[in-house]
């Protein structure tokens, strides 16, 4: 990817577009389908509320005629009708049955209010009403009126519980209809007034919704674009402030990788650099040596044989730095494993100490050896093992004065604990933090021919085997280096 890449980051709208778009439809289709579903629910409910009612009017008219036709009295039954007609505004009519062997007669027969109906409707019902002795209902079509009715028959009994004709009851639903009609204008209206406020008041809430998403975009194609600096700003208690959250972290994430990419870059140019100084004077050393000796320049037999041997002092120190390069690289490696068994740390320290014996001896130092009595067992490479506490002791020797002492000491318990402390000159808290840096170091005397490797090498070493390096100093009274690791025990159980 390239760094600061121009990216187009459009600004329009689509998305709260398409967003409010989604709403409104789906508050629209909710709002017709409910409007439709009540006018149906109530167009229907009313004519069966309707249809009810009229069916027990029909009965009651019809056990009314049916007492007054027993009882031969004309008059009530006209009166009662005529009352009921007051009242609801029924049509009626009453059909005798011609074959009872005592229909209803003239007075009781006819039509009231009502001058025409579907005449085959009516002999349906009638046959039905008849059959079954039950109230009837249907609907059939009115040409007086224009219209569609309810019609509900009842039948009339009269003597020895035989049916003696069938009265009719009418209902012209246009009334009902016209008021179906005046609810659904009252619900379409009310409807678009609800979805005019109801689209108003969407805006600040779909913009809510669609905003954070249209941040969130924005700040990743920033972030494509090399600027990892950008970032949300979204604080948010839900799904969208977790995904502006997580976005944030990974722009934190990309800023510290740059930041170590950049620092990664930095070492290794500052590595080719130091490496090349490193390597210069020697270099420039032996081509010296050489071209004198190429030259004729010296012929002093024992100075030939010094410039010898400062060629060869000067390849061994270039062998050296080399291999401590290598090494150094190779640990340093996240894919380089050691190969690892079981180690006794007592082991090791005793081929040290015996090593160190030499080199201590040429300054007088005494070395203060203290080893428990119990194994002190780990899983690790004897040899890289051996390397680290050599370089820590060859420094311990280093930095210490003639006729002083170094400490060594080895503790095995729960963890491993091994130490070197000597009573040198000691590193100032400025240092301690670059002391395991690659070619750091000090500007003292006994550190002018080191390569400034060797405390990185057994760092890197030391986080090989999991284990962890503490430092501990004071300036003019010495410095303590202790290793801290896990039993083989320990490592086992894990």
């Amino acid at each position: 990817m390239e760094k600061n890449k121009a990216v187009n980051i459009p600004r329009s709208g689509k998305l709260f577009f398409k967003t409010y778009i989604s709403f409104a439809a789906l508050i629209t289709i909710f709002a017709i389908s409910l409007g439709v579903f009540y006018m149906r629910m109530y167009d229907s409910t009313m004519i069966k509320s309707n249809t009810e009612d009229l069916k027990q009017k029909a009965v009651n008219l019809a056990q009314k005629c049916s007492a007054c036709f027993t009882s031969n009295d004309y008059e009530s039954w006209f009166a009662y009708y005529q009352y009921l007609v007051d009242i609801d505004s029924l049509d009626t009519v009453t059909v005798s049955n011609s074959s009872a062997n005592i229909p209803l007669g003239e007075n009781f027969t006819g039509q009231y209010g009502l001058s025409e109906m579907n005449r085959d409707k009516v002999r349906e019902m009638t046959k039905a009403t008849i059959d079954t002795l039950y109230p009837v209902t249907g609907t059939g079509y009115s040409s007086s009126h224009d219209c569609t009715t309810i019609i509900v028959s009842a039948p009339v009994m009269g003597y020895d519980g035989e049916c003696a004709g069938v009265l009719f009851v009418f209902m012209d639903v246009n009334a009902e209809r016209q008021i179906v009609a005046s609810t659904t204008r009252m619900i379409i209206i009310s409807s678009l007034v609800a979805l005019i406020i109801a689209f108003a008041f969407a805006i600040p809430f779909v913009n809510a919704l669609t905003k954070p998403i249209s941040s969130i975009r924005s700040t990743a194609l920033t972030l494509a674009s090399g600027d990892y600096k950008a970032r949300t700003d979204i604080h948010a208690k839900d799904e969208l402030g977790e995904l502006a959250e997580a976005m944030d972290f990974l722009a934190g994430k990309l800023a510290q990788n740059e930041i170590d990419r950049n620092n990664a870059e930095q070492m290794r140019l500052d590595f080719f650099a130091n490496v090349s100084h490193e390597l210069r004077t020697p270099i420039t050393v032996m081509r010296a040596y050489t071209e004198s000796l190429v030259d004729g320049v010296v012929t002093d037999p024992d100075k030939i044989k010094q410039y010898y041997q400062r060629m060869n002092a000067e390849s061994i120190a270039m062998e050296r730095l080399v291999g401590d390069l290598l090494t150094l690289s190779k640990m340093q490696n996240p894919d380089f494993q050691i190969e690892k068994e079981p180690v006794n740390l007592k082991q090791v320290f005793n081929d040290l100490v015996r090593a160190a014996g030499t080199m201590a001896e040429e300054k007088r130092i005494t070395i203060d050896y203290k080893i428990c009595d119990d194994p002190c067992i780990m899983m690790g490479d004897y040899e890289r093992l051996r390397q680290m506490f050599l370089v820590i002791i060859d420094n311990a020797i280093k930095f210490s004065d003639e006729d002083s002492i170094i400490h060594v000491k080895l503790e095995c318990d729960s963890k491993i604990y091994a130490s070197v402390a000597d009573e040198g000159v000691g590193i100032s808290k400025e240092e301690i933090p670059y002391i395991f840096d690659k070619f750091y170091r000090s500007k003292l005397r006994q550190n002018a021919k080191g390569s400034g490797l060797g405390l990185a090498i057994a760092k890197n070493i030391c986080i090989k085997h999991n284990g962890e390096i503490k430092v501990e100093s004071e300036k003019g009274k010495g410095t303590t280096f202790t290793f801290i690791f896990e039993p083989e025990t320990k490592v086992r159980r894990k």
